[in-house]
């Protein structure tokens, strides 16, 4: 028989095992305690939780992108390897930093990569465009002061008109309007220097292209002319009649204010700003895009225009492409008129003046017309509905019997 269990001394009593010291041992000669069940599953779900503490103060200090960084010892903030929770403290701004960083040197990068190649595409294209057009055959040409000026003519008897184009057009614009005047009037058209076909000579403003201009009524003979100056012409007939007040029988300002703060406001800026190659390069896309002219020609007459057949296509194209062209257009200031109280002088000149306007011309402000009619001192202008800006192109009769009015 086995003697009664007696009761332990106190000297007896397990000693309570030291946290974390492992399982306890059996002591010599005693059989190892075993845990039950309960305490078996409790061991292991805290040990489950520690790790998962573990894992995710490794994840929080590393960054999600950057695990393993600075956290345990082999990059794995799950394993347990290495000190737990090592790196947990460290801050994330530095590795934000170091991330930016590295963004701004790939951007760096892929910038000096596009510059290159935009750069080597421009002077390759530059090289391969840089064959200069033609003049038409059969231009009459006549030298205007210091400038040999290519001109039309239409009619044989009757006052003289002389028609002054704006930027961008040239003697060409006004072949409608001056066929319906040429029955009762001599009637003339000149490119200014810098478009068109005459020749390139600078500086390009209002004062030479005006000396341009007096320099062609004294090669034609002509005399008490009626001046009609579309859009940035209006500047050089205002600069021309100020300078000659008795040559100008009569001013016709069409589409424009002859003010040094109309169309083009803000070229001088964009001709600053774009440098060569690149502006040359874009310049020469655009010219030779008959999309791009057929849009800026339809945005700017409406749908009364005729629309750009191939030769009407090559007739806004070539005079940008012949020899000079684009160097004279990047010399150019942006806009071509005078202050206001030079154009104010022109009401005291006795000559009859006009002031005439597309009704949906959206160069100039709607106002416009009627400020302008009243610095001349002239009449109350004459708006055409349905016209845009290029009036001489979309409503040729109605412009022509303004004019024929004023050239009476």
């Amino acid at each position: 028989m086995t003697a009664p269990p007696t009761a332990a001394e106190p000297d007896d009593v397990p000693q309570e095992r030291p946290s974390g010291s492992g399982p306890p041992t059996a002591e010599p000669g005693e059989a190892a305690e075993t845990p039950g069940p309960d305490e078996t599953v409790t061991a292991h779900r805290t040990a489950g939780v520690h790790r998962a503490v573990e894992t995710l103060e490794a994840e929080r200090a590393s960054g999600d992108d950057e695990a393993g960084e600075g956290g345990t010892g082999d990059g794995d903030g799950a394993s347990g390897e290495g000190a737990p929770g090592e790196g947990a403290g460290a801050s994330p701004a530095p590795q934000r930093r170091s991330r930016r960083r590295r963004w701004a040197r790939r951007l760096g990068v892929t910038a000096v990569v596009l510059l290159v190649a935009v750069t080597s595409f421009s002077f390759a294209y530059n090289a391969a465009t840089a064959g200069r057009a033609r003049e038409p055959a059969g231009l009459e040409f006549v030298q205007a002061g210091d400038v040999r000026t290519r001109y039309l003519r239409w009619g044989a008897q009757g006052s003289p008109i002389v028609l002054v184009h704006g930027a961008a057009e040239s003697a060409d614009t006004w072949e409608a309007v001056a066929g319906r005047l040429a029955a009762g009037h001599r009637v003339f058209a000149l490119d200014l220097t810098g478009w068109g076909y005459s020749e390139r000579r600078g500086p390009y403003d209002v004062v030479h292209q005006a000396e341009q201009l007096l320099g062609f009524l004294d090669a034609m003979g002509l005399d008490h002319v009626t001046l009609v100056g579309h859009s940035s012409g209006a500047g050089v007939i205002a600069e021309a009649a100020l300078r000659a007040p008795s040559r100008a029988a009569g001013l016709v300002m069409l589409d424009g204010d002859a003010l040094d703060t109309g169309a083009g406001a803000g070229a001088d800026g964009l001709r600053f700003a774009l440098r060569d190659p690149y502006r040359t390069t874009l310049l020469r896309l655009a010219i030779r895009s008959d999309w791009v002219i057929r849009t800026i020609y339809e945005s700017q007459c409406g749908p009364a225009c005729p629309r750009l057949d191939r030769a009407g296509v090559d007739r806004w194209r070539r005079p940008f492409q012949v020899a000079g062209a684009e160097r004279a257009l990047w010399s150019m200031r942006g806009v071509i008129g005078l202050p206001a109280y030079r154009v104010a002088a022109l009401s005291g000149l006795p000559a009859r003046k006009a002031v005439v306007f597309g009704a949906g011309d959206d160069v100039f402000s709607r106002a416009a017309p009627y400020e302008t009619a009243r610095r001349l001192n002239a009449p109350p202008p004459v708006i055409i509905p349905g016209a845009r800006h290029l009036s001489l192109v979309s409503h040729p009769r109605q412009v022509a019997d303004a004019l024929a009015a004023v050239a009476r």
